[in-house]
């Protein structure tokens, strides 16, 4: 047999095991709505199938998955569709849908081009006739689907009958294409009802829409939330619409909801502009959306274009990078924070998810891993969005064998082993009461203080802060609280030995060569082999000396560092603003606090509660003595700080350390300058903290300066970047 023959059969027995593989999956998507895998793993197994088919032709049959639109059960009747409803191409990056608007170029010619989100529900087909809605299938396999009229009725958004309106006749025929979705602000309630009710729980959004709109008795989905919105059309008679454009405007005057998002754009650089805006703003909208579908405009070249037997050619789907993923639940740990808070995390099996890999995630507390009711060696969905900690979702239920346990909240605290409980009654988490000597509160409270929005203390990382507190060698650690961190000498720092560990879960990290811990002599080198002597290593130098320098920070960042519970970044510049003194803050009453505008009763209750403790007041002493600033200079009454800005317009974006947008807004306008909330060729500097998105790629088009995140206090103080003109209006 000669190697191609080899190769052949190789591709048909992997063609027959993908072609099996994917038509179960579409089982258990559209009939089930309980999916196995990832939107993101379902799109990778149908591609390879479209490359086998692609080097091997042949292979390709009508009853191909390549060639499905989707699939259909006679749970309920079949219904047909008046003209057949088309999947679209996905794509899955720029070039791709570059190589889109190329090939329809010719026929499209100066065509606009209409975005939308791509909203993840279940599509549906609505059929009226004189006005009145008469059926409501699913898509089932594009042909065929399941009747879900009397289901559909329940929908509150979508009209019984259509309301003629100026211009816009009834159509005596109108099937309309659209979206069922579930809201997302409601899911985690409805799963929480599940998982009470002693059900499954939904894996996301649009399995529970599915399992919403396909109940067998209506009233089970006149109960959920459900909505719609319109996105196309069949089958039509008596109305001829000229664009894509013109026909959404003829739905909402008939009273069909359609999407407030959709957008027509003149060039493929303003499709990207649109896609890059949506996806920086996919989560604030009421829907889940996992892409950006891109249409030509007129309805005549759509039609010249025509179609394949699955897809439209004069439209693609642009998927986002999956941000949910299916992995495997190993274990469930408790981690403590810097305030006492045991908190429950996953361990997961690693898996690659919004561009990183994951090896754990948040659950919050006890409550809410009841709520989302998984269990050990479940499959999970799990989800990270953007910088956003990685959390899990919910269990794949259909995937479970029998092994799964359930998860207990431990009593004691792992880290020092004294009982945990409410902090006050009503009080869902449970805390470590051992505030001062717990290792794993103080290393919290360490890495807290060194970080970007308090001391913000350059070598100090979480690796050093456990260093300091959980030494391997010697026994005793360094620090017993923080009030010596800025007391810190080399001396102290040579002879430690630490077991690294993960920064996200505290977990220690396992060495791959040797399978045991990970163990480091993290301030110092190896003894001299002829003298014996051992010499700092340059992070404990470095540090030590950036501890030093930034005992001159402002007072706020001081106050933030204190981990008082419920002081957050705003509070503390609420505080500090105010009384710009800590002994002012530390005299004020509780009445006083709580009347400052960002703080209020609960964290001014909080703030004097604190400093009622001993040691925490000693805290302050020694960070005083050792040259700590405790006093800002306020201006004077009515006097106005330098006008570094003045006549700027700045534009602000993603997450800023130690300001809110607002607080950083204020900031900006206090120096002189405006804020705009987008960015044009007039904006004079773009401020980009972490998740910029979209408008960081817009400035470095039109060539507006960019001030990183870190360097916003300097920016306030030097004002626009020599050479850089302000907003000429």
């Amino acid at each position: 047999m000669s190697t191609e023959d080899t190769d052949f059969d190789t591709a048909r027995e992997r063609h027959e095991q993908l072609a099996a593989e994917i038509t179960e999956h579409r089982r258990r998507y559209y009939l089930d709505a309980a999916p196995t895998v990832s939107d993101a793993e379902f799109d990778r197994l149908m591609h390879e199938l479209i490359d086998i088919e692609t080097a091997h032709p042949e292979l390709k049959s009508a009853d191909s998955p390549t060639e499905q639109v989707g699939t259909f059960s006679e749970v309920f009747t079949p219904v047909r569709h008046l003209e057949k409803m088309l999947s679209l191409q996905d794509v899955f990056s720029e070039e791709e849908v570059r190589t889109w608007a190329e090939r329809v170029t010719p026929e499209a010619g100066g065509c606009a081009y209409l975005c939308e989100l791509k909203i993840d529900g279940l599509a549906v087909d609505l059929v009226y006739e004189g006005g009145r809605l008469v059926r409501a299938a699913t898509r089932g396999d594009g042909v065929t689907g399941e009747d879900v009229s009397a289901n559909v009725a329940t929908i509150a958004v979508v009209p019984q009958r259509l309301e003629p309106a100026d211009g816009f006749p009834v159509p005596s025929l109108l099937e309309v294409r659209g979206e069922v979705y579930f809201p997302v602000a409601d899911f985690t309630k409805l799963n929480e009802s599940q998982v009470a009710a002693g059900k499954a729980p939904f894996a996301n959004p649009r399995n529970a829409a599915a399992g919403s709109l396909r109940q067998k008795d209506p009233a089970g989905t006149a109960e959920r939330p459900l909505s719609f919105i319109a996105h196309g059309l069949g089958a039509l008679e008596g109305f001829v619409p000229d664009s894509q454009s013109h026909s959404y405007a003829a739905l909402e005057a008939w009273g069909l909801p359609v999407s407030p998002y959709y957008k027509l754009v003149e060039s493929v650089d303003d499709v990207f502009d649109y896609i890059h805006e949506y996806g920086g703003r996919r989560h604030d909208l009421v829907h889940q959306i996992d892409g950006i579908v891109v249409k030509l405009d007129d309805i005549v070249i759509q039609r010249r274009l025509g179609a394949t037997s699955r897809t439209p050619r004069w439209a693609v789907a642009y998927k986002f990078p999956p941000e949910e993923v299916n992995t495997r639940l190993l274990d469930i740990k408790v981690s403590i924070g810097r305030t006492g808070r045991a908190t429950p995390y996953a361990v997961l099996e690693p898996v690659t998810v919004a561009g990183s890999e994951v090896e754990f995630a948040t659950l919050h507390n006890a409550d809410q891993v009841a709520a989302k009711g998984v269990k050990i060696g479940d499959t999970v969905v799990v989800r990270k969005a953007g910088d956003v900690i990685p959390e899990i979702v919910a269990p794949v239920a259909a995937a479970r064998d029998g092994s799964e346990r359930d998860f207990a909240m431990p009593e004691t605290c792992p880290e020092c082993g004294r009982a945990l409980a409410p902090a006050a009654e009503g009080d869902v988490d449970l805390r470590c009461p051992n505030a001062r000597s717990c290792p794993g509160q103080l290393r919290e409270r360490l890495a807290y203080l060194s970080g970007r929005s308090c001391f913000d203390v350059d070598r100090m990382g979480y690796i050093a802060c456990t260093a300091l507190v959980q030494p391997l060698e010697p026994s005793e650690p360094v620090l017993r609280d923080e009030a010596g961190v800025f007391d810190l000498r080399m001396e102290d720092l040579l002879s430690i030995k630490v077991v690294v560990r993960d920064p996200d879960s505290g977990l220690p990290k396992i060495d791959p060569k040797t399978e045991r811990e990970k163990v480091v002599t993290y301030f110092a080198k190896q003894p001299d082999k002829k003298t014996g002597e051992i010499e700092p290593k340059k992070n404990a130098v470095e540090m030590l000396e950036n501890l030093e320098k930034v005992k001159s920070q402002p007072l706020w960042r001081v106050v933030n560092a204190l981990s008082i519970r419920h002081v957050g970044p705003v509070a503390a510049q609420a505080l500090a603003g105010h009384f710009a003194d800590m002994d002012r803050i530390i005299e004020a009453t509780e009445e006083e606090l709580a009347a400052i505008d960002g703080v209020g009763p609960t964290i001014a209750a909080a703030v004097k509660d604190w400093f009622t403790v001993d040691w925490h007041r000693a805290i302050v002493e020694r960070w005083r003595e050792a040259g700590v600033r405790m006093r800002d200079e306020a201006p004077e009454p009515g006097e106005e700080l330098p006008q570094t800005l003045e006549g700027a317009t700045v534009v602000i974006t993603g997450a800023i350390p130690g300001y809110t947008r607002e607080t950083a807004a204020a900031a900006v306008k206090a120096r002189g300058a405006k804020v705009a909330s987008s960015v044009s060729k007039k904006t004079s500097a773009l401020v980009a903290g972490e998740s910029a998105g979209s408008k960081y790629d817009k400035a470095e088009r039109f060539g507006v300066p960019i001030v990183a995140g870190e360097d916003f206090e300097r920016f306030l103080e030097d004002g626009l970047p020599e050479g850089d003109e302000s907003d000429p209006e």
